[in-house]
């Protein structure tokens, strides 16, 4: 454990230190008024950061424009003290203001303590980070700010080391911001903190870590959270004995102890900064004085003498005491900081709370207007409006939906009614959705000029000249151009450097373009995909490789939770184009099967997913990708790396375009729509169907999301008038979600004579080798005899059974 050399008391004045006092204060008394807002019913829910404040002042000091945070939601003291947040933003956020002026760090998404600054402009481009204190978007899963954090640590060392990225002004200065990550002492429990421990770790990257330890995680105390009660000393061995030997730095300080919180976060952000070595700092003895949030009191679980013990060291009470003891200010200059304290948040609450209630009292007000026009021109419902528009007045605090809600009750009424007043309404609630639908539902996809959905399609070119090739050399032909076009782009995962990757996508590559470009990575999932979303929103392109689709359970969470919500939750203002490259399908083996789609699906919204047939067709994604600002998951089929194909003269300018599905083979009897490997064994399929008469036609969809943007099955099934759906994955998994996309979404409903069928998987994986595969996933035949089925239900004398 390290000591802090004393140097930061000589600079500190007392102006500078009773200024931290009121920025400490300011948000102590933030958080007890926006508890009693929760009470009052002014806001859904609230959680704090009292009881955190002097070691954030402390923290502030030192974190430098360019910096970025990845914290959790205890943090707002830092957020104030570093000019990142003001009061009134942040009773915007727990009034839930969906407005991103005022609340720039989630546009009302989120609930409280969740801190992020825009990275973007309007248009989506990336501002000058190096002009900004950046604050990593904010996600409450505990942990899971980790991830991310080494990834914004890791762009700092490619920044400094790779000389290709010098010219990115705008990202870094040499490589020489920290990445400052806040935790709760009981969440270092979790496998994230210590995957991304230890990483930094191997990494040596500039990544600090502070630990806000209180003794507690809501109301289990640390004894049953951490061995030895102490996550430093637990860690210990991570310390390195040297400059010159590889770990961290650990310091080990009081939650209460302004100046020696000042001297220990001056020498470890020196440390980090300066040499690239990871620090934690453990912050001992910190207070939670109203406990865990709203939800419950901690007086419900925490002894008298330990509640006694908070009061006397409370950081703000020990604050006040060391400055009127060392002759800094008097009691009297501390009672009025203070008083002007409550003031301005007063002030502020009061703004916050206006500001929303205007723009509300506005749309309300306008509804009564309209009910009152409809209620008087109506002769038989006159009654039954105006009751709707008189408890529509009575509701205070309106929140948007109660307009909403009392217009769309109002037109049942009237719906056989023809009148101006009811245009006219019927015209309010059409705008007000769409403007609700901008607040709530928006920026679910980049709706910048670099959205995936405005990539144009370049053909690949073949002349008798195009080599034949295992498909794997075409991908690595497709990113030795990558890498080649532009400095931003590396790779990294297990076995993908040495021995690029264990297809050999990437053989030769590390060896080309240097390790810092072309990386392995240790077994640990969770982190690969956090150090791509870091160093992505931090304006490099990373491909992140997981080696198996079947081992994406390990990093699911993080790119459902963080990665796929992160311009969603941020209405626009942060983005990470993060490409996540792995592959599945047709491998044998219950751990190897790869095809849990149906759970993807459902869990990355926010994310595209590609599924290619053929390694062709992933160059052409992995070339359209890298011109969008979005993220995405590329899964390769797993039984393709060895089958020939031929490389595009344009191997690194071809583009395939997102949400744009492929007729393989066309048909007149039945659409049959499938993906990645399924396409051979339905084409196959379709192949022996000719045999007998029966004529498919074959859709590859490409992708899945973004799904059939023009609906050309749709189109098919106008022409065939019957479907089935294909896939590997289980029973209701991929294929219901086609067929929801299609029959729901897109109406072929319409078009069909045939019920339309789904042929998945078995409910459970495959059992291993050939024969496990074949009585597991659908086959050739499988596929025929489906087909034949829904023809003998046409026509038997036809098509007589089978069986």
């Amino acid at each position: 454990m390290q000591t802090a050399e004393a140097s930061i008391t000589q600079k500190l004045t007392a102006e500078e230190i009773l200024n931290d006092y009121r920025i400490g204060w300011e948000s102590r008394q933030a958080s007890l008024t926006g508890r009693k807002e929760v009470f009052m019913g002014k806001a859904k829910f609230g959680i704090f950061g009292d009881g955190k404040e002097v070691a954030q002042l402390a923290m502030a000091k030192f974190f430098l424009p360019g910096d970025f945070r990845a914290g959790y939601y205890r943090d707002q003291t830092l957020m104030f003290a570093i000019g990142e947040l003001t009061l009134q933003q942040y009773f915007a956020q727990l009034y839930a203001h969906t407005d991103a002026v005022a609340d720039p760090s989630t546009a009302g998404r989120c609930m409280n303590g969740h801190f992020g600054t825009r990275s973007l402009d309007q248009e989506g481009n990336w501002k000058n980070l190096m002009e900004i204190k950046n604050s990593s978007a904010d996600v409450s899963p505990t942990a899971a700010q980790m991830p991310r954090l080494l990834g914004l640590a890791y762009a700092s060392k490619l920044y400094r080391q790779n000389p290709g990225l010098q010219g990115l002004n705008q990202f870094s200065r040499n490589g020489n911001e920290v990445a400052f990550g806040t935790i709760g002492n009981a969440s270092t429990s979790e496998g994230m903190f210590f995957e991304a421990i230890n990483a930094a770790g191997v990494l040596q990257v500039p990544m600090l870590v502070s630990v806000w330890d209180d003794g507690y995680g809501i109301s289990v105390p640390a004894e049953f959270q951490t061995t030895k009660g102490s996550i430093s000393e637990i860690l210990a061995g991570f310390q390195r004995n040297s400059e010159e030997e590889q770990g961290y730095e650990i310091f080990k300080v009081k939650g209460w102890d302004y100046m020696a919180l000042c001297e220990t976060y001056e020498a470890a952000v020196r440390v980090c900064r300066e040499q690239h070595v990871p620090v934690l700092v453990h912050v001992e003895e910190m207070t939670q004085p109203q406990g865990h949030s709203t939800s419950g009191s901690h007086e419900r679980y925490k002894p008298e003498a330990r509640l006694a013990w908070e009061a006397e060291y409370d950081c703000l009470k020990k604050m006040r005491e060391w400055i009127i003891d060392n002759g800094i200010s008097t009691s009297e200059q501390v009672d009025k900081i203070e008083a002007e304290a409550k003031e301005a948040v007063r002030t502020a609450r009061g703004l916050a709370w206006n500001a929303l209630l205007g723009s509300i009292k506005k749309d309300q007000n306008e509804a009564l207007r309209l009910l009152d026009n409809l209620a008087a021109g109506s002769n038989e419902h006159a009654t039954q409006l105006a009751t709707i528009a008189k408890e529509l007045r009575k509701i205070e605090p309106p929140i948007r939906s109660d307009a909403v809600r009392a217009v769309r009750k109002a037109l049942r009424y009237v719906r056989n009614e023809r009148s101006q007043a009811k245009r006219e309404l019927v015209g309010w609630l059409e705008q007000t959705i769409g403007e609700n639908a901008d607040r709530y539902n928006s920026y679910l996809f980049s709706q910048s000029a670099e959205s995936v959905l405005l990539v144009e399609e370049v053909k690949p070119e073949f002349d008798e000249n195009s080599q034949t090739v295992d498909g794997r050399e075409v991908l690595q032909a497709c990113f030795d151009a990558m890498l080649a076009r532009d400095p931003r782009v590396f790779a990294f995962g297990e076995d993908v450097g040495y021995i690029g990757d264990v297809n050999q996508a990437f053989a030769g590559l590390q060896e080309k373009y240097g390790d810092l470009r072309v990386t392995d990575t240790g077994i640990r999932e969770c982190t690969i995909v956090g150090q791509g979303i870091g160093a992505a929103m931090r304006g490099l392109r990373p491909i992140a490789e997981i080696q198996y689709l079947d081992y994406l359970l390990y990093a699911i969470q993080i790119m459902s939770d963080d990665l796929a919500t992160l311009q969603y939750r941020t209405k626009g203002g942060q983005k990470a184009p993060l490409i996540v490259r792995t592959r599945g399908h047709r491998l044998e083996g219950i751990w190897h099967s790869g095809s849990p789609i149906g759970m993807i699906l459902n869990s990355i919204r926010g994310m595209h997913v590609l599924v290619p047939r053929n390694m062709t067709q992933a160059a052409g994604f992995y070339n359209a990708l890298l011109k969008t600002d979005e993220p995405a998951l590329v899964i390769e089929c797993l039984n393709g790396y060895r089958l020939k194909e031929r490389v595009p003269n344009n191997i690194g300018e071809f583009t395939v375009p997102l949400g744009q599905p492929e007729i393989l083979k066309a048909g007149s009897d039945i659409t049959i729509v499938t993906y990645g490997s399924m396409c051979r064994i339905v084409m196959e399929a379709a192949k022996q169907l000719e045999a007998f008469g029966i004529s498919a036609e074959v859709i590859d969809v490409q992708t899945l999301l973004p799904f059939d943007v023009d609906h050309m099955i749709s189109d098919s099934i106008q022409k065939t008038n019957r479907v089935l759906f294909a896939d590997e994955d289980v029973p209701g998994g991929a294929t219901a979600y086609m067929l929801q996309q299609v029959v729901d979404e897109q109406g072929a409903y319409r078009w069909l004579d045939s019920k339309p069928t789904c042929l998945s998987a078995h409910a459970h994986r495959p059992a291993y080798g050939s024969d496990g595969d074949y009585f597991s996933k659908p086959s050739a035949e499988d596929v025929f005899e489906m087909v034949y089925e829904v023809m003998h239900e046409v026509d038997p004398e036809a098509y007589p059974p089978i069986y």
